[in-house]
């Protein structure tokens, strides 16, 4: 069965101090094996994105994997995906990434997953792409960033247009929810 809907899952090579971050990147794998949408991330098997991709595996989803040559060892790429895919560089990673879904889903993460979900923002406010991002804010994590971005908003450096581009969940349920009503029917 092919997927109808593919949603691209930026997250942490890590699992960050709180154990909350691993269950929900275990809660949204699972969650979107369940619903027979296509995985796609930056194919580690590491951190809260080995564990997004394991449970996704585990529930039958199809998964597929986006990795940079020079990641490969230190992400552990993860070749037993639906699709692996090795680029040259991180910029054709990100690219192709979002290319090959149809949301985007940022959850705990570091600079990489600020860079991914950035990215995303920029092309969506200019226009490249008109995908939905959400980003799950488990437990309070992203909630400095959003204090981040309501100041360059507040000190004009934004638009208030770019809040529109992203959704904030809290809980995988809600996230569920909402790529649910954002899916083609």
């Amino acid at each position: 069965m092919s997927p109808t809907y593919s949603v691209c899952v930026y997250c942490g090579s890590r699992d960050g101090t709180d154990p909350a971050y691993a269950q929900a990147a275990t809660d949204c794998g699972t969650m979107l094996a369940k619903n027979g949408w296509r995985l796609v991330y930056g194919a580690g098997d590491v951190g809260l994105m080995g564990r997004v991709a394991r449970a996704a595996q585990a529930g039958g989803g199809e998964t597929f994997g986006v990795i940079p040559q020079h990641l490969i060892d230190w992400e552990v790429g993860k070749t037993d995906l639906t699709t692996f895919i090795v680029t040259e560089t991180m910029h054709e990673r990100k690219k192709v990434m979002l290319m090959n879904a149809q949301a985007v889903v940022v959850l705990p993460g570091g600079a990489g997953s600020l860079d991914e979900l950035f990215e995303a923002l920029t092309w969506r406010q200019l226009g490249l792409h008109d995908k939905p991002v959400f980003l799950l804010n488990t437990n309070g994590y992203w909630d400095p960033l959003l204090a981040l971005m309501d100041q360059i908003i507040t000190q004009g450096f934004a638009d208030e247009s770019l809040l529109k581009y992203m959704s904030v969940v809290s809980t995988v349920d809600d996230l569920h929810l909402q790529l649910k009503s954002a899916a083609p029917t």
